[in-house]
């Protein structure tokens, strides 16, 4: 049973709108898209999130089909993506983004700059839970943030709403008197990933005529009159400017049902600013956002069989709030249950509810009562039988004498006192895992270090500090990674994840895959949060506050993109130096959120967002040499390693826990197998990260000091091959084979090739 009940549309005739339509079967992340391609946006800056990233996947697959010519740019985070929008759309073009959740967080300090600066854009999100802890299905405590930011919010409650509101958010963010973004919400993984029947534009000239030219704002494009985009404000400047966009807020009132009511025409499909349901002598009422009104209409449809005065209340638009229209939809109400599918914490409601009373607070003449309760977190299903309870309470609140509890929570389970948390796995005690596995000497004459390392067969003895209960695909080389790293890891260690697959895999609550002191913390700070850790470390030994005896090595562990949108706060924690460690494990993508262009992606591989078609052709542009870009911040330790050379991962690992210790932050990229989103066979690990290495597309190398070594060196063997022996091995890459792709070929090699040359010759001087 799904959270929402599949109703055939009230605006199911289309031969209504004056616009040719037809039929199509599409989950509401496809019709955004699809409404994308219809409406010719310039371009879409973007990055991937869950439950969000279809839309920038749609768009590219079609894109490489030729069915638009839609620029989409990748940013290297949320932040970065909403930067890239806000000049996109400074720069006079039509500009769509997509997000949820952390990454609209991530992007809000951008949210407010937009508005202020009256520049528009639309913004689709689907909707999801915050972190923390970490939860990716869908609610409103991502969208409640925004309230403030002074974005115009529209709620689709369906498919063909999130088809039909990117085309109205385009009509009033430009219009005239309203000059703002706009923000579409519909809840994710309910209409983000739901199918249904919605109607699609066959007509480019109706559309065209609706949409009509973006005007032409002033620009930092036209030179021949210049102006200050964004400036430094005092007062009372700025609190002028603060009226001037509550003016547009308040313009938008007029001009969104303007807007909505041509677009009836055009389509035969009607949004009003608020949808009530069977409202018309309703004595109770529920007021929810979006999929959960709709399950909520079908229970007020069979209360109204048992001759029950009840109806639903669902607004269309939640900036500029429609508190007219509450009023006047709640007159003649007793008793009002409000849903919000996020808290306010300590203000006895959500957002919602805190908003809808205060709106009737300014009608004398009502006199209902408020039930406010919070339901669905973290995407706990919303069925008919809760929406049964939630009018059940508001008509008995309605009766004599009756007292309500005015707030509370729907749906949360008792606790239950007798019941402990379930056993973990046994912990890992430093004396057993400190099995002298590499035995570390620093040669006095090069001041670099030496390492021995005790026989592969030895180290099966050592206990591992990640048990096998853990969930990751077949053949995933991220755990062969890790257990070779903490083979010859001595003494305690605490670590932390950012967000991504080796994260999701082992820790999925009540249980845990650690034997050691794990943290999480979001892909972008990764870095941040552990420096702050072994900063306070270092002082509450200095403080005596701990023993200065215990012996704990700090490591991060990123992966799947996690050096893109978490470069930042990695080069700081590298510029200060900490002593710590960051293990990247190199997949080339964001595989944890199915696989989508990062930065680590080569150039021309294939991704869910750099999709192949007779247009275009994979990813566009070269990868990140995350190693060098460490190695320039002059740390004392920068390695690359593989997991089908042990030995070698093992001495450099061992070398940088005694850097680590010692001297400061060091950092490790390690080419970690994704048989998945590689399209390989589970087991073609060897042959397929073999031939990465012999074709020098990823040396390996350490920077010691400043001093770069080749640790391998296929020239000098006879094993180097073509990088073309290397695509041809996996599926994301084979099409590159094909003839009329020479070029993309060249190109990579060419690069491979300049970049093993540095590498080479950085090795052979004696001062790089």
């Amino acid at each position: 049973m799904t959270t929402q009940t599949l109703r055939a549309p009230d605006r199911a005739s289309v031969s209504a709108g004056s616009a040719r339509q037809k039929l199509d079967f599409k989950s509401g992340n496809e019709a955004a898209a699809l409404a994308a391609r219809d409406i010719g946006f310039h371009m879409m800056g973007y990055f991937p999130i869950t439950p969000s990233t279809e839309i920038a996947e749609n768009l590219s697959k079609m894109g490489a089909n030729g069915e638009h010519e839609i620029v989409m740019v990748a940013g290297d985070g949320e932040h970065g993506a909403a930067g890239i929008c806000y000049g996109a759309a400074l720069a006079g073009g039509r500009v769509l983004n997509a997000t949820s959740a952390q990454g609209l967080l991530y992007s809000l300090e951008q949210l407010p700059v937009q508005a202020g600066t009256r520049v528009p854009m639309v913004l689709n999100i689907a909707a999801r839970a915050i972190s923390g802890p970490l939860d990716i299905r869908g609610d409103h405590s991502d969208i409640y943030y925004a309230l403030n930011t002074g974005w115009i919010m529209l709620c689709a409650r369906d498919p063909q709403a999130v088809y039909d509101m990117n085309f109205a958010a385009i009509k009033i963010g430009e219009h005239a008197e309203v000059r703002l973004p706009v923000l579409i919400a519909f809840d994710g993984f309910i209409t983000s990933h739901q199918k249904r029947r919605i109607q699609v534009f066959d007509d480019p000239e109706a559309v065209s005529a609706f949409l009509g030219k973006r005007p032409d704002y002033p620009s930092p494009l036209d030179t021949e009159h210049p102006r200050t985009f964004g400036p430094y404000m005092n007062d009372p400047d700025l609190i002028n400017n603060k009226v001037q966009q509550w003016q547009a807020m308040e313009a938008a009132r007029r001009v969104i049902p303007e807007v909505f009511a041509e677009l009836e025409k055009l389509t035969g499909r009607a949004y009003p600013m608020l949808d009530a349901y069977r409202m018309a002598d309703a004595e109770v009422a529920v007021v929810l956002i979006n999929s959960a009104a709709e399950t909520a209409k079908e229970t007020a449809d069979q209360l109204r069989a048992k001759r029950k005065k009840v109806g639903v209340l669902s607004p269309n638009v939640l900036r500029p709030f429609p508190a007219e229209e509450f009023r006047t939809a709640l007159k003649r109400t007793k008793v009002i249950t409000i849903g919000d599918r996020a808290d306010s914490y300590g203000a006895d409601g959500g957002n919602l509810s805190l908003e809808v009373r205060a709106a009737i607070q300014r009608d004398p003449q009502n006199h209902a009562q408020v039930l406010s309760r919070v339901y669905g977190l973290g995407g706990k299903d919303f069925y008919a039988e809760d929406a049964e309870q939630f009018f059940a309470q508001a008509i008995a609140a309605a009766g004599p004498a009756h007292i309500a509890e005015p707030f509370a929570y729907h749906g949360a389970t008792p606790g239950r006192p007798e019941r402990k948390a379930p056993a973990g796995l046994p912990p890992i005690r430093a004396e057993e895992v400190s099995r002298g596995m590499a035995k570390v000497r620093r040669n006095e004459a090069t001041g670099r270090l030496e390492v021995e390392l005790a026989p592969l067969w030895k180290m099966t003895e050592v206990p591992n500090r990640i048990g096998p209960g853990h969930g990751a695909c077949p053949g995933c080389g991220a755990f062969p990674t890790l257990h070779q790293a903490y083979n010859v890891m001595e003494g305690d260690v605490v670590v932390l994840f950012q967000t991504g697959c080796a994260m999701v895999v082992t820790t999925g609550y009540p249980t845990t895959a650690h034997r050691i002191n794990y943290v999480h913390n979001l892909f972008q700070n990764g870095a941040a949060t552990l420096s702050g850790m072994v900063e306070m470390y270092h002082e509450r030994v200095r403080r005596g506050e701990l023993p200065a005896s215990r012996d704990i090595t700090f490591v991060m562990v990123s992966g799947d993109g996690g050096m893109d949108i978490g470069m930042g706060p990695a080069i700081g924690a590298a510029n200060r130096n900490h002593r710590m460690m960051i293990l990247e494990y190199d997949n080339q993508g964001y595989m944890n959120t199915g696989a989508q262009l990062s930065y680590s992606t080569p150039f021309g591989h294939r991704t869910s967002t750099s999709e192949v078609g007779p247009v275009l052709q994979g990813k566009r542009y070269h990868h990140k040499d995350t190693a060098q870009v460490f190695a320039a911040c002059h740390l004392p330790y920068v390695f690359t390693a593989s997991e089908g050379y042990p030995e070698d991962l093992m001495r450099k690992v061992a070398k940088a826990q005694f850097y680590a210790k010692n001297e400061g932050l060091v950092y490790g990229k390690i080419l970690s197998f994704c048989p998945l989103n590689w399209r390989t066979a589970d087991d073609a690990a060897q042959p397929v990260m073999q031939a990465a290495i012999d074709s020098c597309f990823f040396p390996l190398y350490e920077v010691e000091h400043g001093h770069t070594t080749l640790n391998y060196d296929p020239d000098a063997s006879g094993r180097r091959h073509p990088v073309s022996d290397w695509l041809g091995l996996m599926g994301k890459t084979r099409y590159l084979l094909k003839g009329e792709n020479a070029e993309i070929v060249a190109a990579i090699q060419a690069e491979t090739d300049r970049r093993w040359a540095r590498i080479k010759a950085m090795h052979e001087h004696p001062l790089l």
